[in-house]
């Protein structure tokens, strides 16, 4: 959805349209197994931020939905995977500043 990538079923998230408090929420289908139209999407904020700038979302469902809590998921994988691989800072070499 968000690259136009195409990839094995293992490697992407399934996205279906759910019902909640009234609106079309956008969910992740962990286990693969809800009913309904469902949307392929890696699981990498850099691809989930291409499907939201295209619209893909309201087009993929085919309608209005709200795609907060998909959102939300891939921000928290992308705050762990910079907590397990900080970016390391480079210091000056020694008699190098002036």
């Amino acid at each position: 959805m968000g690259c136009r990538k195409r990839d094995g079923q293992a490697v992407l998230l399934r996205l279906v349209k759910d019902k909640m408090d009234g609106s079309n929420a956008v969910v992740i289908d962990d286990r693969r197994r809800l009913s309904g139209r469902g949307a392929w999407l890696h699981p990498q904020p850099a691809c989930m931020e291409q499907a939201l700038k295209r619209g893909a979302f309201n087009r993929a469902f085919r309608g209005q939905v709200d795609p907060r809590d998909v959102e939300d998921r891939l921000q928290a994988l992308k705050e762990a995977s910079l907590r397990s691989h900080p970016k390391q800072t480079v210091l000056p070499e020694s008699g190098s500043e002036n």
